[in-house]
């Protein structure tokens, strides 16, 4: 429970309606305690931290002057909602974010009114806004639609097709858009309209006549203001290239100081009494009020628990560790760069967490960060491809779902040489069903010219990069978050034969087919009951050869991935063997037809049977007669 003699005011807030009960004079220290409980209570917990820090004095404003839930406030990118879920009934349960059966990570609707559109990636929060906006006109519920879009958001396309479309609308629909401008994603923000929001930000001419300006023009809602508002519009053009948000029909309200709840009140109580399609631009720091967060915008983005006064713990120089995946990665890209210049590296603003910060270093004139812009990516590629080099994407799982259309047109029809190194492949856990891989080996295995490969471990990652770097077309290599079995990795650049599995353990009766980073728990059900084990390797080509004949020589198989069951990687042996006339009974055993919640990669595998108690029950429901003894078996080196 929260303490009440340190914070006096939050304590008192369960919801909203109890916060609009203060004195607005009360509302600046209202967001100081705030933020203090928010430090406080990440730094026991952890989680996103940076974010929710920048958007306090927004985040208390928003909720003080708009009738939430009724009204619709829609949240962008979602890991900026801790303070919002605070103030919205989950203040003494937001230490258990990011848990199993504890608060979500980013905006749910199944866990509260208030979170009024789920957004687990980012850039959505202008088209669902409007989409409310439209749907409450119809109505005639006279709520109000607000999209606080920011953290790096407003740098992709959907953004900008949704901004497109309000403000063309005949009819104008009252739908305000907050944008947070704190110059920062997870890393830097880069791109064209970053630089135009700085110089507009930056701008002490600017600032200075506007203020002149808003004395000057008087009310708004007075006779004269259509020809006052162009006329600001015109002045404003001298200064801001475009009056970007403005020519695409917006009244544009900015930049003001997003850390100043008294400008903000201002700002926004003035914009609720005017019509039509309204944009206020704030500026924010993210990790505002925490010096150490300000400073390490990017290291503080998300934490694990800390202690507040201490900061981060250092990080260990001398501890010898398992590599990750995303470090397995990191490694051989900078490798294979050295060994061929052609080799060009693009992230859809995720240097960070796809490993790309070395390659960015080492090879910045081969370094390429698009933003928030995973369909960009994919068609960038395809582009450099079309004339002679070697691009490789690294892109999330979950987040490449939003460039399937280019993945489809702009690289498989036409049977280009681009690389998907594919990141948070299956499970992911705490952050939830919008960044978890589940679905990637369904959506890639039935395209058309592409080669889809998922590593069982460290070493096999390297290779089956290589393998795919050195195929000509379009090919992906799947791998899940985390460390693996802890394999050495040999720093080589040797490749593998698409297509070909490895029979790692022969047995009787039943054959186990592991996709990718479920061997481990499949070897150690096969060696307890015996059974014939392989590592599958390929999810496209399947090693057609050794299907056949381990149909021939087993009464059943089993098929084990870290991906839905439905159209997944034991779909296609299904497939395969049924072309081919060998019929025998086959177990699929994968993830479940639903969408997980948030917990951790373990839990949530041991959720779906795919640890090693999970499989050798599920064998053991089908063959029972495998239980009685275990017959002998023949290890394969």
């Amino acid at each position: 429970m929260i303490d009440a003699t340190r914070y006096p005011r939050l304590s008192r807030i369960e919801t909203p309606a109890d916060l609009r009960r203060f004195d607005e004079a009360e509302l600046t220290a209202i967001a100081d305690e705030l933020r203090a409980y928010l430090i406080e209570s990440v730094g026991r917990s952890g989680g996103h931290f940076a974010a929710g820090l920048g958007v306090i004095e927004l985040t208390v404003a928003l909720h003080y002057l708009y009738d939430t839930p009724n009204d619709r406030l829609v949240w962008d990118v979602g890991h900026q909602t801790y303070p919002h879920k605070i103030l919205t009934g989950r203040r003494d349960e937001i230490h258990t974010v990011k848990q199993a059966d504890g608060v979500a990570p980013f905006p749910k609707r199944e866990e509260s009114e208030y979170d009024t559109f789920g957004v687990g990636h980012s850039s959505t929060s202008i088209s669902a806004a409007l989409g409310m906006a439209i749907a409450n006109a119809q109505l005639g519920n006279g709520r109000r639609s607000v999209a606080v879009i920011g953290d790096g958001a407003m740098t992709a396309g959907m953004a900008f097709e949704a901004l497109n479309h309000a403000g063309g609308m005949e009819d104008e629909p009252d739908v305000l858009v907050v944008l947070n401008d704190n110059q920062m994603s997870i890393s830097e923000n880069v791109g064209a309209l970053t630089q135009l929001l700085g110089r507009m930000s930056s701008s002490k001419t600017l600032n200075a006549l506007r203020e002149g300006g808003k004395k000057l023009l008087g009310d708004k809602r007075k006779p004269p203001a259509r020809f006052m508002r162009r006329w600001e519009e015109h002045w404003k053009g001298m200064f801001v290239p475009s009056t970007l948000f403005e020519q695409m029909g917006f009244h544009y309200t900015g930049p003001i100081d997003g850390h100043d709840v008294p400008a903000l009140v201002g700002a926004l109580k003035t914009i609720k009494t005017l019509k039509g399609p309204q944009l206020l631009h704030v500026i924010t720091t993210k990790g505002k009020g925490y010096e150490r967060a300000e400073g390490d915008q990017i290291g503080y983005h998300a934490v694990g628990p800390f202690d507040p006064l201490k900061g981060l713990p250092a990080k260990a120089v001398a501890t010898v560790k398992k590599p990750t995946y995303t470090d397995v990665f990191s490694d051989w890209l900078c490798d294979m760069a050295a060994a061929d210049p052609l080799l060009l590296g693009i992230t859809p603003a995720m240097r960070e967490g796809s490993g790309l910060v070395r390659f960015s270093r080492e090879f910045p004139k081969r370094y390429f960060d698009v933003a928030i812009a995973e369909q960009h990516a994919v068609t960038l590629a395809a582009g450099m491809a079309c004339d002679g080099a070697k691009p490789v994407v690294a892109i999330y799982s979950t987040f490449l779902q939003r460039a399937y259309d280019q993945l489809v047109h702009d690289v498989a029809i036409q049977d280009l040489d681009v690389l998907l190194a594919i990141d948070r492949g299956g499970v992911v856990g705490p952050d939830g069903a919008t960044h978890a891989g589940n679905l990637d080996l369904s959506f890639l295995r039935c395209v058309p010219n592409m080669v889809v490969m998922a590593p069982a471990d460290e070493n096999e990652c390297r290779q089956m990069l290589s393998t795919g770097f050195g195929h000509t077309g379009p090919a992906a290599v799947r791998y899940p978050r985390g460390t693996g079995p802890g394999v050495a990795v040999d720093p080589s650049l040797d490749t593998l034969p698409i297509g070909k599995a490895q029979l790692r353990q022969r047995g009787q009766q039943v054959a186990l087919l592991a996709f990718g980073a479920i061997l481990p728990a499949a070897e150690q059900v096969a060696r307890e009951l015996g059974l014939t084990v392989v590592n599958m390797r390929f999810v496209k080509p399947l090693d057609r050869e050794l299907l056949l004949e381990l149909a021939r020589s087993h009464a059943g198989l089993v098929t084990l991935e870290d991906n839905v069951v439905a159209g997944g990687a034991g779909s296609g042996v299904a497939e395969l063997l049924n072309a081919e006339g060998a019929h025998l009974p086959i177990l699929h055993l994968g993830l479940p037809d639903a969408f997980q919640h948030h917990a951790s990669r373990e839990q949530l595998l041991t959720e779906a049977g795919l640890d090693a108690a999970g499989i050798r029950k599920a064998v053991l429901a089908r063959w029972p007669q495998l239980g009685s003894g275990t017959p002998p078996l023949s290890a394969i080196g």
